[in-house]
């Protein structure tokens, strides 16, 4: 079990400590607060520390809880934050504000006063004397441009007018604020930053490790973002790129990275750029022969070997091409893929499970060329061979668990340029046709829609939607229209695949609700509003004056029969024993 130091302490005896000296790593975020959340701290400690306006009166049995500080011991003996950076940084520099005005105030309380935020901001000597080069806190945050003016304001007390770094504002706004207070209060001045040092509690929790700081922190902040792993791997990065004198350079490229991959990456869990290590980790994987269904976690496989894989460049270039290319599947890129691929691409957007985008990426990295180009014909054999193959699985086996084996097993077959055939799991045709018949297709199951993505392009008339389009499952006979009238010998039919379509959400709210001689004129276009793109549901509205059960039945078994030849032709199907 990890052991943990925790202690609550006042300023003065966290900040004073002989072993306090904080470091606020490279992967941290940049700091960040504003003028809003120092105000509220400073209107705050105010109206604890001086509660009755015009008087020294003040318990000094009384505590205000400031918020946690979680830390762990680096190899450099350094105390590593990895909670509470905003209000360490924020609560220095206010103590800085304080020691700026007292300058040469000579009375008892003010020397006093002025010598215990001495030792709280600067490192000292056996006789407690402040040596003013060596800063009880550093910051190394990667992306952070003004770090250094933020010790360079701890060291020297001052801003300019130039200065525009959040350091500085914040620091301006402290200066105001111990101004104001001791025009309006001067006889007791010292009693306010005595009190926040004295009686302003922090709870600094040691980790034994980096995990465990990360850990506790995850668990302990409900409000802001904690560190992601892609956070522990850009502070790697970084170190290697200023090894190698290109610190800026990826800086900068970062910087670039990260705001693409959030433009076109919106994972359930994690964050975008921890989403783009994702894709890559597979590639990695599948180079490296892992066929093993047991994924780890991220950041336990990048760290292997002191995240030897993150100290290449070659690595931080394959992330950057791999985003591009997916920059270029979610805008749809007329000049990097046929349409047909696009079709293929639209169609796995609405894959029951993610599993398509990580064998995708080992596939793109493996056969793309100098130009990051795929071979037509190939890529296009490849991607309809997968949506066969995971949306047969989403049927027979639900959930992603299942589909590892098979998937994993094909990602190293890639690498080592072997055709994609999934040659052990192919699927038996009455199988299908069975699962087919008997599974129920409700809405909430994602593979519903994934069928009727699939179905609407197996229309070669069908164009492709805007990949931002909100498409919505459609009830051709509508639900309604049974609670009416009870025209269906069999209810079922009304979940059948039949009876179903995507349908623009647009329209789908109007046409809901309605007999199909009422929906015609929605998927038509009606009273200037325009029809749907969804080609069948336009070509029935065409030709049909009403769609019955049979029609449901009908449509059902076109979709089953349509979707097993699909199989065949794409070798997934075991051969028929005769």
């Amino acid at each position: 079990m990890s052991k943990l130091n925790v202690d609550q302490k006042t300023i003065k005896d966290l900040f004073q400590d002989k072993r306090a000296d904080f470091l606020i790593p490279d992967y941290q975020r940049p700091y960040a607060w504003g003028e809003n959340e120092c105000q509220t701290l400073w209107d705050d400690i105010f109206a604890f520390a001086i509660p009755d306006e015009g008087s020294t009166e003040f318990d000094s049995n009384s505590e205000y809880f400031l918020g946690p500080i979680v830390t762990f011991k680096n190899d450099d003996a350094k105390m590593e934050v990895i909670d509470g950076q905003q209000r360490l940084t924020t609560l220095m520099l206010l103590l800085r504000a304080f020691y700026a005005k007292f300058g040469h105030m000579q009375d008892k309380a003010s020397i006093a006063t002025k010598q215990n935020i001495e030792q709280c901001i600067w490192k000292t000597d056996e006789f407690g004397e402040p040596d003013i080069s060596a800063l009880k806190i550093d910051s190394e945050v990667a992306t952070d441009k003004d770090k250094r003016e933020f010790l360079e304001i701890l060291r020297t007390g001052s801003v300019n007018s130039a200065q525009k770094s959040q350091y500085a504002m914040n620091y301006r706004f402290f200066e105001n604020c111990v101004e104001e207070f001791s025009a309006k209060y001067p006889t007791y001045f010292p009693y306010l930053p005595t009190r926040i040092m004295n009686n302003c509690i922090l709870l600094p929790i040691e980790a034994e490790s980096q995990d465990t700081a990360l850990r506790i922190f995850s668990t302990l902040n409900d409000r802001g973002m904690p560190l992601s792993d892609s956070d522990i791997f850009k502070a790697q990065f970084y170190k290697y790129f200023a090894d190698c004198g290109k610190k800026d350079i990826f800086i900068s490229q970062w910087k670039e990275l990260e705001e693409l991959v959030e433009s076109i990456f919106h994972p359930a869990n994690g964050t975008p750029m921890d989403e783009l290590f994702t894709r890559y980790m597979y590639y990695v994987r599948a180079k490296l022969g892992i066929k093993s269904s047991t994924t780890e976690a991220l950041r336990k496989f990048y760290e292997k070997n002191s995240y030897a894989l993150l100290k290449k460049e070659e690595t931080f270039l394959d992330l950057i091409t791999l985003a591009h290319f997916w920059e270029d599947v979610m805008n749809q890129d007329k000049d990097r893929f046929s349409f047909r691929i696009l079709r293929c691409l639209f169609v796995l957007n609405y894959a029951p499970n993610g599993m398509w985008t990580y064998i995708v990426s080992v596939y793109f990295m493996q056969n793309k060329d100098a130009d990051g180009l795929l071979e037509e014909e190939k890529f296009y054999q490849f991607l309809n061979k997968i949506i066969g193959f995971i949306w047969s699985y989403a049927v027979i086996s639900p959930g992603v668990n299942a589909l590892r084996t098979p998937m994993y097993a094909e990602m190293v077959n890639i690498v080592n340029d072997k055709p994609v055939t999934f040659a052990e799991f192919k699927f038996e045709s009455e199988k299908i046709r069975n699962m087919f018949s008997n599974a129920t297709f409700s809405n909430f199951r994602p593979i519903t829609k994934s069928i009727l993505a699939w179905w609407a392009f197996q229309d070669e008339e069908q164009e492709l939607f805007p990949i931002e389009t909100v498409l919505e499952i459609e009830h051709i006979y509508a639900r309604n229209r049974y609670d009416r009238d009870q025209s269906l010998t069999d209810v079922k039919n009304i979940e059948a695949l039949g009876n179903k379509a995507l349908l623009e959400k647009r329209i789908n709210i109007r046409a809901a609700d309605y007999r199909f001689e009422d929906k015609i004129k929605y998927y038509q276009g009606f009273k200037g509003k325009e029809g749907t793109k969804n080609h069948e549901l336009r070509y029935l509205s065409e030709t049909l004056t009403d769609f019955t059960e049979k029609d449901i039945k009908h449509r059902t078994e076109m979709i089953v029969d349509s979707f097993l030849d699909y199989l065949k032709a794409y070798g997934l199907l075991k051969p028929e024993e005769k």
